[in-house]
């Protein structure tokens, strides 16, 4: 299937989920995740639920790295340059959620890109290469792009992966690791 028609599937999948099945869906993820030998690191990129996208739930990946005392780094979508600009998340950080529904920092302590270790990757779906059909703009290609080669980026998803997606591009960066709520899925 291409990415539109992934897009299209995953969305409608998504919609006819309840909140309930959602937060069951994403504590396996973050219990998964505590199984994976990434917890020696120090900076950790986190994407913020878009509640409205029935996203998988942050809140308790949110909670470990708090609890494991780990620099936790969020973005601000930059939507003229299609880049993210990471921050910081402290007690003092003020979040608000921008014109398309995503909660983001208002301000803060900004981190580099090269700096992170860890990025968890929101999806739509991904393929058995690693290759992630998101919301289609680009911002994370772009992100990962800039970080560093050491990266991990593990996606998170609350349904299976797929067998492949037919139109890959050469910008698309693919994923070292998935998580789902059934299984973990190394590509590299």
């Amino acid at each position: 299937m291409t990415k539109a028609e992934l897009r299209k599937k995953y969305k409608l999948l998504r919609q006819n989920t309840t909140e309930e099945w959602i937060d069951e869906k994403s504590l396996t993820i973050a219990n998964q995740l505590l199984t994976l030998n990434i917890w020696g690191k120090s900076f950790y990129h986190l994407f913020l639920t878009i509640v409205a996208n029935k996203e998988v739930n942050t809140d308790y990946i949110l909670n470990i790295l708090s609890g494991k005392d780990k620099n936790i780094v969020i973005s601000k979508s930059n939507f003229n340059s299609v880049t993210l600009d990471n921050y910081l998340l402290t007690d003092s950080t003020k979040i608000k959620l921008n014109h398309w529904n995503i909660p983001e920092p208002t301000d803060g302590i900004e981190i580099d890109s090269s700096k992170i270790d860890i990025v968890f990757v929101p999806l739509l779906c991904c393929d058995s290469q690693g290759h992630r059909v998101g919301y289609g703009k680009g911002f994370y290609d772009n992100f990962l792009g800039n970080c560093n080669q050491e990266v991990l980026k593990i996606g998170l998803s609350l349904f299976d992966i797929e067998s492949s997606i037919d139109d890959i591009h050469e910008k698309d960066i693919a994923l070292d690791i998935c998580v789902t709520p059934s299984s973990i899925y190394y590509f590299k």
